[in-house]
């Protein structure tokens, strides 16, 4: 453990708090992507098999594991919940939800088969979720670019998000410099990951904490 994967941790929880918070206190589901969201199910969901073979590293890391398979199913929930309790804006979010994730997956699935650690299961679906993780949040960002803006809370989520990844890739070097471990898979698609966001990250600096407003470019 070291203060950047910390920091990055922090990061990650702290997103997923804040599309939680967005959903239930504004009672909202306007500008969330649920294909991201279902996207981030699947990916920790094969990710973090090795709970079933019980490998156990520790506690803080069973239980990371375990907020995030469970933190994701319950934004999914909550998303599906409101085709009952708002059908219109459940309605409205499904069709401006239009990003073909078909792509993403099958060029997730075929970069885990050309690049893995071993030819097996476990290792192929760990593949496999991490290239995936480097491109969820593409259905995301095409969406708040076709709307050309959104709400704050989804905007600071996205940062929170890629913020995590950004601190993770100073992680991994200090992993390498300290303890001679450099994943190779894992910094790729970190470095990948973190390009998606950059031109977000941009964004975020011109409209949000430079006081530009929250209108995004179409």
């Amino acid at each position: 453990m070291n203060l950047f994967r910390i920091f990055g941790d922090l990061s990650h929880l702290a997103s997923i708090l804040i599309l939680i918070r967005t959903i239930q206190t504004t009672d909202t589901i306007d500008g969330i992507s649920f294909k991201t969201q279902g996207l981030y199910v699947l990916i920790f969901l094969t990710r973090y098999l090795d709970l079933l073979t019980f490998s156990y590293v520790s506690f803080y890391n069973t239980i990371m594991k375990l907020f995030f398979i469970g933190s994701s199913l319950y934004i999914v929930i909550l998303l599906q919940r409101s085709r009952k309790t708002k059908p219109i804006a459940y309605k409205e979010m499904i069709m401006a939800d239009t990003f073909k994730v078909q792509y993403l997956l099958g060029g997730s699935l075929v970069m885990a088969l050309l690049f893995n650690y071993k030819f097996s299961l476990l290792e192929i679906l760990w593949s496999f979720s991490v290239w995936l993780e480097s491109v969820a949040i593409l259905p995301q960002l095409f969406m708040l670019s076709k709307s050309g803006k959104a709400k704050s809370l989804t905007i600071h989520y996205i940062f929170a998000l890629g913020l995590y990844r950004t601190l993770y890739i100073p992680n991994w070097f200090w992993r390498y410099w300290v303890e001679g471990k450099f994943d190779k898979l894992a910094v790729v698609t970190g470095i990948v990951q973190t390009l998606v966001y950059s031109d977000f990250f941009y964004v975020y600096y011109k409209k949000v904490l430079t006081g530009g407003g929250l209108g995004l470019p179409q």
